[in-house]
């Protein structure tokens, strides 16, 4: 039996690697035309840019920065059938550095949302469960705004992006009352009613209060919304047990990228994928919330068919604590054509 209709994930996520030539160039080999890119240099302290369809090409906004939205003129200028060009921007085509990319299909396209109490643009693929949410914020508490997806969202990272704010993470598992962090921070879960106030999103919209990273009044705010996909997409939670023989995550799919946050405790953000990583045991992460290259942490996690293993004790991973994760597939634990995934 099938565990997935999405038999190629790599057509709705896909993770790319270039080098830069310190002039325009277009990266090829994506798969699809992108509707969000996030672009970091490997190399060196450049910082983490995101551009999305949604808000345009050479607008970027940050995951290591609460800095308002800018226009980078020589950023992404177009997203192409088969990836996006960059010019000649230090952040996304520094010449002679490697580069990662992590690829999100939309549709393709926007389209007005007035599902919810203030009217939205999105670019939505109920596919995959991923949508991108535009809006103006009022400072009421109790707004909701329609997200497109016809799927309850389980991860979700907004942020007023005219003005000086941090991405506020909700997770399923920290639930409504508390937000899981912001990826441009190391604080644990906090609790408040001025991100989602204290409500579940629903298959149509989600909830904000009146916090000012959620719902400034007149800000404009993007929303970058995650549903959960049987074989595609798994958002959770897991605890630490602080040994090298460490906690293993079910999650129906051999994972291509993942990123745990401790919430019970002050730890960065952490990225990891099979593309920098090609064998087991994976060791090297990015962090959103700071601007520094690629760092080989030595053993953390090994990608299996159905899951991951924390092969680390180390405290960012794996000391005992809560953690939060999020993943995306490399492919199904069993598609359709009922082949069982294999580890690598």
């Amino acid at each position: 039996m099938a565990y997935t209709t999405i038999n190629k994930s790599s057509e709705h996520f896909n993770t790319k690697l270039y080098t830069g030539t310190g002039s325009t160039q277009s990266i090829t080999g994506v798969g699809f035309q992108p509707d969000l890119v996030w672009v970091k240099d490997r190399d060196v302290t450049h910082w983490h840019t995101l551009t999305d369809i949604v808000r345009g090409t050479t607008k970027v906004v940050y995951t290591n920065s609460d800095t308002a939205e800018v226009t980078l003129s020589n950023g992404i200028t177009s997203f192409d059938s088969d990836g996006f060009t960059t010019g000649s921007e230090v952040k996304t085509n520094n010449n002679g550095d490697n580069f990662v990319s992590w690829n999100w299909l939309g549709a393709n396209g926007t389209a007005s949302n007035t599902d919810g109490s203030i009217t939205s643009t999105v670019s939505a693929n109920t596919t995959s469960g991923f949508s991108i949410v535009k809006y103006t914020g009022n400072g009421t508490s109790g707004a909701t705004i329609g997200h497109g997806l016809s799927s309850v969202p389980k991860v979700m990272f907004i942020r007023t992006y005219d003005a000086a704010a941090g991405f506020q993470v909700y997770h399923v598992a920290t639930g409504n009352t508390k937000f899981a962090g912001y990826l441009n921070a190391t604080d644990a879960a906090g609790t408040t009613a001025g991100a989602w106030n204290n409500t579940t999103p629903t298959s149509s919209v989600f909830t904000v209060g009146n916090g000012g990273n959620t719902n400034t009044n007149g800000g404009t705010h993007i929303a970058y919304v995650f549903a959960e996909k049987k074989g595609f997409s798994k958002f959770g939670s897991y605890t630490g047990n602080s040994n090298t023989d460490g906690t293993f995550v079910y999650t129906g799919f051999k994972p291509a990228w993942i990123m745990t946050k401790k919430t019970s405790g002050t730890s960065d953000w952490f990225i990891l994928d099979n593309k920098r990583d090609t064998f087991n045991v994976a060791s090297i992460t990015l962090s959103p919330n700071n601007n520094t290259a690629d760092n080989d942490q030595d053993n953390v996690i090994d990608f299996l068919s159905n899951g991951f293993k924390l092969r680390t004790s180390y405290g960012g991973f794996n000391d005992g604590g809560s953690y939060i994760y999020m993943a995306f597939a490399k492919a199904p634990l069993v598609g359709t054509n009922n082949i069982p995934a294999t580890a690598r």
